[in-house]
């Protein structure tokens, strides 16, 4: 039977670093976003957005340089507003960052040392950032919300429809080489399977649930939450190593791990406590 545990640990430790990062960004980052928070109405469109943005990579492929631009920028900026909270107001060394990645990315992107490396580096920083930046958007309930509704549009678009593996294509190691995916050998080595493949949305997903978990219920059951999240992707990726072979949600895998846990706390949390006089 193969197994891989590279991505499954991958994943655990992208959201542990979220889940104890966020305690030492969080303040900053809703002074600079003015406490602002996501509604439901807000979570529905997103995820609305999300789907949009996805199809429009496939069938509008005039725009992929104007998609490249974006992305580019968005991870610029991204990376700029972190190191400029981080380096005391400092614009000159927060620019840094920022340039050296469009940098490496321009004059390096054709090469193995970008496609296997520094893309994978640079994902899974993003991953995090991504996650520390828009967890604080989040209330519980939108979590829940979005949660569920992107789930589902991941498993209609990957399931149903194929469009996110063919955006996955556009924009990933064969397209524009954007760090949107992050790709792992397999550990042990598979044959015939070289590599595992996970989106960096599934990254955020995942550290979203960690984090909004830890506020609700605190550290530890907070960590409990991203074991069963790993267990359960661990699991989904044995199925599909050795008898499915075929593109898979990894939204749904990381749901099946954390959900259950969360119902059975909400389960008890909510039971009412019995008088020690009754009997």
């Amino acid at each position: 039977m193969y197994f891989d545990i590279a991505m499954p640990l991958t994943l655990f430790a992208v959201t542990l670093v979220s889940l104890f990062a966020n305690q030492k960004t969080e303040t900053k980052l809703k002074d600079t976003l003015q406490e602002r928070q996501l509604g439901v109405r807000d979570a529905v469109l997103l995820v609305g957005l999300m789907a949009v943005m996805i199809y429009l990579v496939i069938f509008v492929r005039q725009i992929t340089l104007i998609l490249m631009a974006l992305f580019l920028f968005s991870y610029s900026m991204l990376m700029f507003t972190f190191a400029y909270l981080f380096c005391k107001n400092r614009w000159y060394v927060a620019v840094l960052p920022p340039a050296v990645f469009i940098l490496l990315y321009v004059f390096l992107k054709d090469t193995s040392v970008w496609v296997y490396v520094l893309a994978n580096i640079y994902g899974l920083v993003f991953a995090v950032l991504i996650t520390l930046y828009l967890v604080s958007l989040f209330s519980w309930k939108t979590t829940a919300i979005f949660g569920v509704l992107l789930t589902i549009m991941d498993i209609i678009l990957v399931f149903v429809t194929g469009t996110m593996i063919e955006a996955v294509n556009v924009i990933g190691p064969k397209g524009l080489r954007l760090p949107v995916v992050i790709s792992l050998p397999l550990i042990p080595l598979t044959p015939n399977i070289a590599m595992m493949n996970l989106g960096l949305g599934d990254f955020f997903f995942a550290g979203l649930l960690g984090v909004q978990t830890f506020k609700r219920y605190g550290e530890r059951f907070a960590i409990v939450s991203a074991i069963g999240m790993t267990v359960s992707f661990f699991l989904f990726e044995v199925l599909l190593l050795n008898y499915l072979t075929i593109p898979f949600a990894g939204t749904l895998m990381i749901i099946c791990g954390w959900a259950p846990l969360v119902i059975g706390k909400e389960l008890i949390r909510k039971k009412p406590a019995v008088s020690e006089t009754q009997i």
